[in-house]
């Protein structure tokens, strides 16, 4: 039944039915407080009274408002009362429009992510089953804030064999990301007095906004067609060295084998420290995976890698395989920062690696993003000739380098006009001049089913904007 709280002047109105009669009650009492219809400084009649009002009983009525009085809705005084206790009401701001404005493009031709449908949520699922019906009691307790060590050892045996990485499942730290791996190791290295680390010119944006947030500067380090270019006057200021040597994003090239020499004899010399950020080595189409530059020097190298393009970004997994005299620091810091990720989820993996289905999944991926990039080269060679594609040997993206008199902003909004969401090449420059005019394709974000609308609009977006 609703009852109306009208003898006292009060507009509290209170549904009653099918629910326990105090939850019911401190449920309404709460709403009317939150929505300002009893205004702070409002006194409330007394147990008596409104047990009476209400036909239920007074202890239901003073247990109610105890809880209530407990949870600071309401203040009470003996001998004077209850109240509607006085507090703060934030004035909402402005609702951000990130995800809700109008007109967001359809298709997502952004780099930097797998296809959301291409996770295998059966196969998941199925190792989640497996591993927890054999995992003992004790795993469940508090973390190793190494992570956990089945999957500490799942993934040095992994990535020995699959990426020749040499390390021990003592030196393995899990994170929740390279994201999260590049800021402990940039705490560690700032607690140490270094004072900048180099970056390739041409990366994530987060990435370079990361390292300054741990009051290091980001340098940054040119790279041209065979790679990262360890140039002295850039590497003599920077303790640490961010890499992308299998596979450089954006730009897509392979570090050439001397320039690998070149920075590990520098690390060597200066007791610097290179941050291979291994973010797609295993999807590599033309030979091969080239294997880890950690193998170089192990001593000198912290390798990481992570499952966001293998599985999915959303499980937020990554490892860092750090030196033995770096890795105790590492932990430190990951101990210190308070996170630590979910041991149900470290079990599934490591069921997954040991199983052989994290091998099937990558080789399952591979083949399925190798043919969506001979479906992109397809289409732009015959809807878009002038355009030449770069960085088409590996990874979920490509480079579409555009012919002269091309506007790289108008075409990206030209794009969006189409439904398409796509980056230019400016996007991930450090030093915004001179960067020629270039799209940065993904072609592991769309599903299946959507995948040649969004290029077939991408290429009609390039048609408009051909410059004869």
């Amino acid at each position: 039944m609703a009852e109306s709280w009208a003898n006292y002047g009060i507009d509290l109105h209170l549904d009653l039915a099918g629910t326990r009669v105090r939850a019911g009650l401190e449920a309404g009492l709460r709403d009317a407080v939150r929505s300002g219809r009893l205004a702070p400084g409002t006194r409330l009649p007394s147990s008596r009274d409104l047990a009476a009002d209400l036909r239920i009983a007074r202890n239901t009525v003073a247990d109610a408002y105890g809880q209530l009085v407990a949870e600071g809705w309401l203040t009470a005084t003996t001998g004077s009362g209850t109240w509607v206790a006085e507090r703060h009401v934030a004035t909402p701001g402005p609702r951000s429009t990130k995800d809700t404005a109008p007109g967001q493009p359809r298709f997502d031709l952004r780099a930097g992510a797998p296809a959301s449908t291409a996770f295998d949520r059966r196969h998941w699922l199925t190792a989640a089953r497996a591993a927890l019906n054999a995992a003992p009691d004790d795993v469940l307790g508090y973390p190793d804030p190494r992570g956990l060590a089945e999957l500490r050892t799942a993934l040095a045996g992994y990535l020995a064999r699959a990426r020749g990485v040499i390390t021990s499942p003592e030196n393995i730290v899990i994170c929740a990301g390279f994201a999260h791996g590049l800021a402990l190791i940039c705490r560690v290295l700032a607690e140490r007095g270094a004072k900048a680390v180099a970056i390739e010119a041409y990366g994530h944006q987060a990435h370079r906004s990361l390292i300054a947030a741990q009051r290091l500067a980001p340098v940054p380090l040119p790279v041209d067609a065979s790679g990262a270019t360890p140039a002295e006057a850039v590497l003599a200021q920077a303790g640490a060295v961010v890499l992308t040597p299998a596979h450089q994003f954006p730009l897509g090239m392979t570090l050439a084998p001397r320039r690998r020499t070149a920075f590990v004899d520098w690390a060597a010399r200066n007791g610097g420290l290179i941050i291979e950020d291994d973010y797609d080595g295993e999807f590599r189409y033309d030979r091969q995976p080239v294997g880890a530059l950690q193998a170089l020097a192990p001593e000198h190298v912290v390798y990481a890698g992570t499952a966001s393009k293998s599985l999915a970004p959303g499980l937020r997994l990554g490892w860092l395989a750090a030196p033995a005299g770096l890795a105790d620091a590492v932990i430190a810091a990951k101990e210190g920062s308070g996170a630590h990720g979910s041991v149900l989820d470290q079990l599934t993996l490591a069921r997954l690696i040991t199983s052989g289905g994290y091998d099937r999944q990558i080789r399952q991926a591979r083949l399925s993003y190798r043919r969506r990039r001979d479906r992109l080269i397809g289409a732009l060679s015959q809807r878009a000739p002038g355009v030449r594609l770069a960085g088409i040997a590996a990874g979920l993206h490509a480079v579409a380098d555009l012919p002269r008199g091309y506007d790289e902003a108008e075409i990206v909004a030209r794009a969006a006009s189409h439904g398409v969401s796509v980056d230019g090449l400016s996007d991930y420059a450090a030093v915004k001049r001179d960067v020629h005019a270039a799209l940065v394709i993904g072609y592991g974000r769309p599903a299946e089913h959507a995948f040649s609308t969004a290029v077939s609009r991408l290429c009609a977006a390039l048609a408009e904007c051909r410059r004869d």
